[in-house]
């Protein structure tokens, strides 16, 4: 099965930030979460109003979320400022989750994040929380599984690592955003989609 890649996006709104949300996904990530909290409502709707909208589908709200049926956004993400999904929204629902109990406790949702796996790359001080030998039980046990993605500190070369441990997939964001600073995206880009099909 292929990995599900996600990339979330910096807290702050960025120049040229829709453009390199296309690249992203041209460039073999298969959603972008919008995080942008307490963003005004505003800032929000001047971001998606730049995105091309055959790519809306592939895009999850984390902020916001109410925008989400009116721009046909595919998702969103529910988080300790948003724990419920706008009433009658119908598409994905992802949620971020700390602990193995929280994945247990939300398997019903379409997909889950459990962080920190490795140490972020983006926040001081933000450290693994798991074990190899508990991932790999917890895997064992059906609770890491092909609908939860690993978060905190992914890089290209942990993506084999991280399917070892009955992961099915992965959320990026620091060596994304690192990587677009210094204008080697599709350099990082190639090296994901190498390291996706390895096993």
């Amino acid at each position: 099965m292929t990995m599900r890649l996600v990339v979330i996006t910096q807290p702050g709104f960025g120049a040229g930030e829709a453009e390199t949300i296309r690249e992203l996904l041209d460039g073999g990530i298969d959603r972008v979460h919008l995080r942008k909290p307490f963003a005004p409502e505003a800032a929000m709707r001047r971001l998606l109003d730049r995105l091309d909208p055959a790519v809306l589908p592939r895009i999850t709200l984390q902020d916001c979320l109410g925008l989400a049926a009116e721009y046909g956004a595919g998702g969103v993400h529910l988080n300790a400022r948003h724990p419920e999904p706008p009433q009658g929204f119908r598409g994905l629902v992802s949620r971020s989750c700390h602990s193995l109990e929280e994945l247990e406790e939300h398997a019903a949702d379409d997909y889950l994040f459990l962080s920190p796996i490795f140490d972020s790359i983006s926040k001081v001080g933000y450290t693994a929380r798991f074990t190899a030998e508990s991932l790999l039980e917890a895997a064992a046990r059906g609770i890491v599984n092909d609908r939860v993605l690993a978060l905190g500190g992914v890089r290209p070369e942990y993506l084999p690592r991280i399917r070892a441990y009955g992961f099915g997939g992965a959320a990026l964001m620091g060596c994304i955003w690192q990587a677009a600073d210094a204008g080697t995206l599709s350099a990082t880009l190639g090296a994901i989609r190498k390291y996706r099909n390895e096993e």
